[in-house]
């Protein structure tokens, strides 16, 4: 049938992302659509035969027109809505988002008691904010998910305001039973974890800590860990984790969420001071699509769904070779895997999309798993002068994601990009006697971190990544896209 004074070849065609659109909306939204009464769409009312009730539903008008004109009128209010010209999109100019200056201070107390026989206590308070301001609003943008706002699992470790906030408080019973055994509960010391203690310049973080590839992320939780004596396997151990990432609260008919939770099973062969092999196993269960957060360039966020499982796999190693040329080198490698599993569910208010899957408005109804990959390695030269040189490069797979949103990388958490990162760096210990404790230090360190983003996504588990070389104007996304990002860093740091 032909609509008279229409000419259908004047209706620009949809593009691919366009035509999902179409139907993710004709799936998800247009039952509402069809349901809503004609006098709750200001104006329709009026074009409608008169004497037509106010409670008559849209899709009894639509019901009435011949099927040519149902179909015509359905594309001409998607062209309408996502049509170049619609008005209802925003054209983004490319551009270049920067802070010339940002200043900020960080300060850290850790504490630590022995309770009892075998067992102890450790706590590390921690206030990071920015010059100026008792917000995150000066490092928090549209660009990566995990700068978006702070939450539970990088508050302390992203600027935010002058509150002396807890990172981490929790015990250990230690000698279970006269055996190598140990169990820890609370609130766990898993951020800054190895191999990235060597650019922090910080001490090995222990038994206690995670490998940054796979987590750097302020967890809630408990562990149960065994360290044999082994001649041919000195300073093994391993160690199941446990940790929760959100708690859904009370169930309800309108609270359905599960609870986000994260296992771990760690196994560490060798750990000495001139070696350290370590492998690690995780998995999250119920991934949220969004964390609690306030006053985000979303609002304010919160878990509304579950959307899936993901498992990592990680193998890595550091080693220290002394009196190398006037020196001491130190170099390590990391290797991790992730694999994400999509459930059922799509978040709503991520426009449909789902764990690693789907695009904006554009949900992806053939689920399937998403494997990626990603290496890490690095190296720091130490010299009698207290001078240390390193080098670390870093690069993920279109479908790597890791759980590392605490790193204190400003633009995201580097291990987490999908691209290349590249990072040079210098410290500058002083030569200065230490006097609180054996470790107390003080240095300088100026470094450069260069991104160069070869696909969507970085640190987002929401949405299937895209190439960046290949997104069209008229592509609809959630997050800004970025091609490459600069950090040119320089601290003054005391260790006491």
């Amino acid at each position: 049938m032909n609509t008279p004074g229409f000419n259908p070849s004047a209706v620009p065609a949809l593009t691919v992302q366009q035509q999902a659109i179409l139907n993710t909306l004709s799936t998800k939204v247009m039952p509402t659509v069809m349901g809503m009464q004609v006098s709750t769409v200001p104006g329709l009312l009026a074009l409608l035969p008169a004497g037509t009730p106010g409670t008559t539903t849209i899709g009894q008008v639509f019901s009435g027109l011949p099927p040519a004109q149902q179909q015509l009128a359905t594309q001409m209010l998607m062209q309408g809505f996502l049509g170049a010209n619609s008005g209802n999109l925003k054209m983004i100019s490319a551009y270049k988002p920067k802070n010339e200056t940002l200043y900020t201070n960080k300060f850290g107390l850790e504490l630590s008691a022995k309770a009892t026989q075998d067992i102890t206590v450790h706590a590390k308070l921690d206030m990071y904010k920015a010059f100026g301001s008792q917000s995150d609003s000066t490092t928090m943008g549209g660009y990566f998910a995990d700068r978006v706002g702070v939450f539970d699992g990088t508050l302390s470790h992203v600027p935010s305001n002058s509150l002396l906030n807890v990172d981490r408080a929790f015990a250990t019973w230690s000698n279970i039973l006269d055996q190598p055994l140990w169990f820890s509960i609370g609130r766990r010391p898993s951020t800054n974890g190895a191999p990235s203690n060597l650019r922090l310049n910080n001490e090995r973080p222990g038994n206690g800590g995670t490998p940054a590839l796979l987590v750097d992320y302020a967890f809630d939780g408990m562990t149960v860990g065994y360290a044999p004596d082994i001649d041919m396997l000195p300073g093994a151990y391993a160690k199941v984790c446990y940790g929760r990432g959100f708690d859904s609260g009370i169930k309800t008919p309108t609270n359905s969420i599960k609870d986000t939770d994260m296992l771990g099973v760690a196994l560490i062969p060798i750990d000495t001071d001139p070696l350290r092999v370590w492998m690690q196993y995780n998995r999250g269960f119920n991934i949220f699509d969004f964390p609690a957060m306030n006053n985000t360039i979303f609002g304010n966020t919160a878990p509304a769904t579950n959307l899936g499982s993901i498992d990592w796999y990680g193998i890595g190693a550091m080693s220290t070779l002394k009196k190398v040329g006037p020196g001491n080198l130190n170099f390590f490698t990391d290797f991790g895997v992730s694999v994400a599993h999509p459930g059922g569910n799509v978040s709503q208010n991520a426009g449909f999309q789902g764990l690693m899957s789907g695009e904006f408005f554009a949900q992806d109804t053939n689920r399937q798993d998403r494997f990626g990959w990603a290496a890490y390695a690095g190296v720091r030269y130490d010299l009698p002068s207290k001078t240390k040189f390193g080098f670390e490069f870093n690069h993920g797979s279109k479908n790597w994601i890791t759980f590392a949103p605490a790193a204190d990388d400003m633009w995201t958490s580097k291990v987490g990009t999908r691209g290349n990162v590249y990072e040079p760096y210098i410290i500058q210990e002083l030569d200065l006697k230490p006097i609180s404790n054996y470790f107390a230090k003080a240095f300088f360190k100026l470094g450069y971190r260069y991104y160069d983003f070869e696909y969507t996504g970085s640190n987002n588990w929401v949405g299937a990544p895209q190439k960046i070389s290949s997104i069209q104007p008229t592509d609809l996304m959630l997050m800004t896209p970025v091609k490459s990002a600069h950090d040119i860093y320089g601290t003054f740091e005391v260790k006491f």
